[in-house]
């Protein structure tokens, strides 16, 4: 088969957060298929461009577009049928180009958006031919944006998603009704999907993990300290960071005063950078390895409030055998069975008990480590993923592409 891949922004080898699902979607399918890529990409990002070429049979990379001035802003807010949410840093006539260009002279089988954002490209693109396009949501927009509404007091964060918010179920439901896939990362993302729109065509392709990369280390490696790891432009990061700073860090600073925090990732607002003024939390920025920091640490904690689709951080940490205190929402996808593998927390109170329950009792420290462990292993070693995806395509081939001439759907 021939595949191509567009993304948001280059998924290269070092990346972390949702992009490392792409990388190792390239690198895997890459071994039995055609596969290429479209991304957008920054100039501290294209040092990594050897990580990904030669999984590539054709790789095109655009910078990211510019800033839309306020005045085109309000134009595309009232005139334009691609929401403000999707246009406010990817407006890019050059990617919708780029796409179409790619699969005009390769002819794809498929075109695979990774993140809803990207579909606006490849849905109603006049200069794209036919070919089989498909919707990987990571995450619903319309639906992260709605519970980030709800979440927030009336001012100007409100405002801001009420703002987001227009157009874009229509939108976003269109996109996915007329794609001919969708792909969801779990069962639960699944099901939201079709509480809204029922005739969806989904399937599951689970998020992974690099087992071998990721391994089991021993505890004698690590200090005292809980560590959470993020690309703080993703607004649900930089919340939950921020949530366990002010309302569980306190509580359990005072029961282990010794405990250091680490914050890991890229762009950490000022707001989080000024809570190193606290000795005992270190704030990163971006690394290009975090394994030294997950395998240092005591906990992995994910205070996760907002947003949603999965979180592979989780998996991450899991594999390296350190053991996970997390909210519901940030374990979501995760068959994770709380004081067994995981602990689950979803107020401040048991967050701490949770943690201190974990540096105190060795017994249970390592049994969520062992079993967190044995679950990545059976269920997110990427090849598993990567054949569900592959099997998905495979089943799709008999069937033209939606964008087709009716006279080829009709006679097939």
């Amino acid at each position: 088969m021939k595949i191509l891949l567009t993304c948001k922004e280059f998924p290269h080898s070092k990346v972390i957060g949702g992009p490392i699902i792409i990388y190792n979607r390239l690198k895997h399918l890459s071994e039995n298929h055609t596969v290429s890529l479209a991304a957008f990409i920054k100039e501290e990002d294209k040092k990594y461009i050897p990580s990904v070429q030669d999984y590539c049979h054709d790789l095109r990379l655009i910078p990211p577009p510019p800033k839309r001035t306020s005045l085109t802003a309000i134009k595309d807010f009232f005139f334009s049928p691609v929401p403000h949410y999707f246009l406010r840093v990817h407006k890019s006539p050059e990617m919708s180009k780029t796409i179409a260009d790619m699969v005009c002279k390769d002819r794809y089988d498929f075109v695979i958006a990774e993140y809803s954002v990207m579909g606006q490209f490849i849905h109603r693109n006049p200069l794209l031919p036919p070919v089989r396009r498909v919707m990987s949501v990571h995450e619903c927009y319309y639906l992260a944006r709605l519970k980030d509404f709800r979440h927030h007091r009336w001012g100007k964060r409100k405002l801001q998603e009420a703002v987001n918010l227009k157009g874009l179920k229509q939108f976003e439901f269109n996109m996915y009704e007329e794609a001919d896939k969708v792909l969801a990362l779990t069962q639960q993302g699944k099901n939201e999907l079709l509480k809204i729109r029922g005739t969806l065509d989904i399937d599951i392709v689970p998020h992974g993990v690099d087992v071998d990369h990721f391994s089991f280390s021993n505890t004698d490696e690590k200090e005292k300290s809980i560590i959470f790891v993020g690309n703080y432009l993703h607004y649900p990061n930089a919340d939950a960071v921020l949530y366990f700073a002010r309302e569980i860090w306190p509580t359990v600073k005072k029961l282990s005063p010794e405990l250091k925090f680490y914050v890991v990732g890229q762009a950490p607002p000022p707001e989080i950078k000024k809570l190193e003024d606290d000795p005992a939390i270190v704030v990163t920025g971006r690394v290009d390895n975090v394994m030294p920091y997950l395998k240092k640490s005591t906990i992995f904690i994910c205070p996760v409030r907002l947003g949603g689709g999965f979180r592979g951080k989780i998996l991450e940490a899991m594999a390296v055998g350190r053991p996970i205190v997390s909210t519901s929402l940030g374990s979501e996808g995760i068959p994770a069975q709380n004081g067994k593998n995981i602990i689950l927390a979803d107020n401040p109170e048991d967050f701490s008990y949770g943690i201190d329950r974990l540096l105190h009792d060795n017994t249970l420290y390592n049994q969520i480590r062992t079993l967190g462990r044995k679950l990545v292993e059976e269920k997110f070693a990427w090849e598993k993923g990567v054949k569900v995806l592959e099997a998905i395509l495979t089943g799709m081939m008999d069937k033209p592409p939606k964008n087709a001439p009716l006279s080829v759907r009709r006679s097939e």
